[in-house]
């Protein structure tokens, strides 16, 4: 196991239950690129019977269908082993093929089952979730060796189908993990493991544009600057992170669109808008299945909602939290960049001073506690709220 940034209790709560001795249908969850499934796989990879990954239905030729997903699980049944059967043509039935593998190599030890990015697997009309409530009430939870644990970044999906799930797997999860980005302390570790030499200022700014996802800071050069990584990553003829943005809510949300044009506009102002004047602005009715929207925005981490400083508790606001869509919508999507090295020769014009204001206030909410904290004043009770007062290109 290679050296695993923070994470501590995750990995203690990964390894209890690893050693409870009886069945564990655990699910962890969180922002996409946050390090679930790498965090997994370090902890509990040579213990690991059967690894499975959706396929991702971020494609632009056309949807990723039911067939193409029991392809898909078929083949990573072929390569841990299993021999002598056909391509399911249920769900239904590749679980079953999924149990029938773990009895014939069960040698009394314990047995990890790990389905990563389980939300993609549910494709329309499959019964996906008939199929998983089979496997499990029927028979995986009476396997005392037996520990599945399911990752999705669709936290939504996530959060509705399992975690507060009120059908045939109402109260089945035994653990549920949310991982969250990195803090500033554990950024400033990982840079160190990675000989990656950055100031403290240097490490605040980068957490103001990649908000502690480790995932876009392992992209980052150790021979380049600040500035010069910032340019490679969004810049640049053949960007990291280019296309990012469209990858991020595609892979995540069944209504994409609707999802990136209520981000476009908290994007708009700091302090966020209430409900209704956000339906007015998106065009949208203001209806259920926009507070689904709003709820699968929250529960993915992109959103909170608040009560304004002052504001009575019926005047809830949404906002904008996530700190690379502030960057990418401010400095991707509303400019049409050509230039290379911009953020190299464009430190010091008034718009990214402007930017940079607002991104560091996000960045302290962020970490109220810890700034409590190093204040002394950790057990005083407080809320946060953003000031009123900013709004960008509105």
């Amino acid at each position: 196991m290679c050296e695993i940034i923070g994470r501590k209790n995750e990995i203690a709560e990964l390894k209890r239950y690893y050693n409870s001795g009886r069945a564990e249908f655990v699910a962890i969850y969180g922002r996409r690129r946050v390090g679930k499934t790498f965090l997994i796989n370090e902890v509990l990879h040579d213990n690991m019977v059967f690894h499975h990954t959706g396929l991702s239905p971020y494609d632009r030729q056309r949807k990723v269908s039911l067939k193409d997903q029991l392809q898909n699980f078929y083949f990573s049944l072929i390569r841990h082993g299993m021999e002598g059967v056909a391509q399911p043509k249920s769900w239904m039935e590749a679980f079953f093929m999924l149990e029938r593998f773990l009895e014939t190599s069960d040698n009394g030890s314990r047995q990890v089952v790990f389905i990563d990015e389980l939300p993609w697997m549910d494709t329309a009309r499959s019964g996906f979730l008939t199929a998983l409530e089979a496997f499990w009430n029927g028979w995986g939870n009476t396997r005392h060796n037996l520990m599945l644990i399911v990752c999705g970044s669709a936290t939504s999906w996530m959060l509705d189908n399992l975690i507060n799930n009120k059908g045939g797997l109402y109260g089945r999860l035994t653990g549920e993990i949310k991982l969250y980005p990195f803090t500033l302390k554990e950024c400033e570790d990982f840079y160190h493991s990675r000989n990656i030499q950055m100031s403290r200022y240097n490490i605040v700014q980068a957490y103001m544009i990649l908000g502690g996802i480790p995932f876009y800071m392992n992209f980052f050069n150790p021979s380049l600057s600040l500035a010069q990584n910032i340019d490679a990553l969004f810049f640049s003829r053949n960007a990291k992170l280019g296309d990012e943005f469209n990858r991020l809510f595609n892979s995540i949300f069944d209504q994409a669109e609707e999802c990136m044009e209520i981000i476009r506009i908290l994007g708009k102002r700091h302090a966020g808008y209430t409900r209704q004047e956000l339906a007015e602005k998106a065009k949208m009715n203001a209806n259920g299945g926009f507070t689904k929207l709003l709820k699968a925005l929250i529960g993915s981490d992109f959103i909170i909602k608040y009560v304004p400083f002052g504001a009575s508790n019926r005047e809830e606001h949404y906002k904008l939290k996530d700190s690379f869509c502030w960057f990418w919508l401010h400095f991707k999507e509303d400019k049409d960049i050509k230039q290379e090295d911009y953020w190299q020769h464009h430190l010091k014009e008034s718009e990214i001073t402007a930017w940079r204001d607002i991104a560091f206030e996000e960045v302290c909410l962020q970490h109220i506690r810890q700034i409590k904290q190093a204040l002394q004043i950790g057990g005083i009770s407080s809320m946060e709220s953003a000031p009123d007062f900013v709004t960008f290109w509105e």
